[in-house]
């Protein structure tokens, strides 16, 4: 029987179809069994929260950590600030005020330049010294010692006579 092909038995074409099918469905089989290495296991247990009064370090809690920061910070500022004369925003009418404030001290500085000493200004510009002047102590003083050269010496109980005295009412 040339043209006939040989038949196979059912149980090997069903052995040979299982096979087929097996071989089809055994890798999403095998993908749905999870690894024991991906196996979820306790969670890592969380850190304690930080808060105020939670210890940073040296035994400090973290509000003096920030108190002490703040203060060293703001220590800082002054002291740059007074080094470099930081300017505080201003309106335009204090900056005016103080411009005028500023050409007022300087007019008044440069007139204080021009005011002769005080010794000049005892005296009338222009006009003779009048002998009838009341000396001053130091010119008394000056006079008796060019008259008298020892200096003399008063015991408690005497007076000395005063020129400079002032007249007598009645």
């Amino acid at each position: 029987m040339v043209g006939e092909q040989p038949v196979c038995p059912p149980q090997l074409l069903l052995r040979g179809w299982g096979t087929v099918l097996l071989s089809q469905c055994l890798p999403s089989v095998f993908s749905q069994i999870p690894d024991p290495e991906l196996l979820p296991t306790d969670p890592p247990k969380k850190p304690d929260p930080i808060t105020s009064e939670s210890v940073v370090f040296w035994g400090l809690r973290l509000w003096q950590v920030i108190g002490i920061f703040a203060m060293f910070a703001l220590a800082i500022v002054i002291t740059l600030c007074c080094i470099f004369k930081c300017r505080i925003p201003r309106t335009k009418k204090e900056i005016e005020a103080r411009h005028a404030q500023r050409q007022a001290a300087k007019k008044y500085a440069n007139t204080l330049e021009t005011v002769p000493p005080l010794n000049e200004l005892t005296e009338i510009p222009g006009s003779v010294p009048d002998a009838s002047a009341v000396p001053t102590v130091s010119e008394q003083v000056q006079a008796q010692s060019a008259h008298s050269s020892p200096p003399s010496v008063l015991s408690v109980g005497e007076e000395q006579p005063s020129s400079l005295s002032l007249p007598e009412t009645e």
